[in-house]
């Protein structure tokens, strides 16, 4: 069973930066992809980026240039840094773990992200 633990969440203004951190537990962690979702109120969960276990990223293009998702295999831990941040940005924000293997998901609780302008 794999479990995800996300941080970093907060209220910041418009313009400014945020890094969200989720840390995994398990084995598994460094041959899975893993990912950032988020999800406004009345909105569908969208997918904002992804990394493979070779490292190759993937943005959504809302976020493309300003967001950067990086891994940690050491630790177990996938990062968000979240720059020029924009009063759309505001949302709950998922980790997610896709292990290819067993073609299982894991979600995390998730952490608000609050952008005020």
């Amino acid at each position: 069973q794999v479990q995800l633990v996300e941080s970093g969440g907060g209220l910041v203004q418009a313009g400014g930066s945020l890094r969200l951190s989720c840390a995994a537990s398990g084995s598994i962690f460094r041959i899975s992809a893993v990912g950032w979702y988020r999800q406004a109120p009345g909105k569908e969960r969208e997918r904002v980026a992804g990394i493979l276990s070779n490292g190759m990223t993937n943005y959504a293009d809302s976020v493309r240039g300003r967001f950067t998702i990086s891994r940690d295999n050491a630790d177990n831990t996938v990062y968000l840094q979240m720059n020029r941040l924009k009063p759309e940005d505001t949302s709950v924000y998922y980790c997610n773990l896709f292990q290819p293997r067993s073609g299982r998901n894991y979600w995390g609780q998730g952490t608000q992200v609050t952008v005020s302008s």
